[in-house]
């Protein structure tokens, strides 16, 4: 599985973790940057994954910046991408589970990396139930049109 990770200067320590992590488990990580603390835009980072992901050169995303909403927000712009903020164990399994999401969003500042490190494996673990909740994400996909 192909992994797309990328994030701002706030969230470059965190996302250097969580990719480290990832090739330790044997996914292919795919590093859209940034490469340093020095400040930078989190929309551009947010868009390179969320293009990835939407490219099909990556099955999944996973961003970080340094609240996790600036890129999230980013990262939504772009059609066809539903990404979420993994503030939670629960959260970041019915992300996947009831919104088919495809790029999962945590903050540099404010969690932990062994709280993000077991999301991101509940994130990439989980199926989309599909059935009611497919209906919900054609609704998302038609706003995209």
């Amino acid at each position: 599985m192909k992994i797309a990770i990328g994030s701002d200067h706030a969230g470059f320590e965190l996302k250097e973790q969580i990719k480290e992590y990832l090739i330790g488990l044997n996914y292919e990580v795919i590093d859209f940057g940034t490469n340093s603390t020095d400040s930078v835009d989190y929309p551009t980072f947010g868009h390179k994954v969320g293009h990835a992901v939407i490219n099909k050169e990556a099955d999944y995303g996973i961003v970080c910046c340094g609240s996790a909403e600036g890129i999230s927000i980013a990262c939504n712009k772009i059609p066809g991408i539903r990404c979420g903020i993994g503030y939670n164990d629960d959260v970041s399994s019915l992300m996947r589970k009831h919104n088919d999401a495809n790029v999962i969003a945590f903050a540099g500042r404010f969690m932990k990396k062994e709280d993000v490190f077991r999301r991101v494996v509940l994130f990439l673990n989980t199926e989309f139930e599909g059935g009611r909740h497919q209906a919900r994400v054609d609704k998302i996909e038609k706003l995209d049109q």
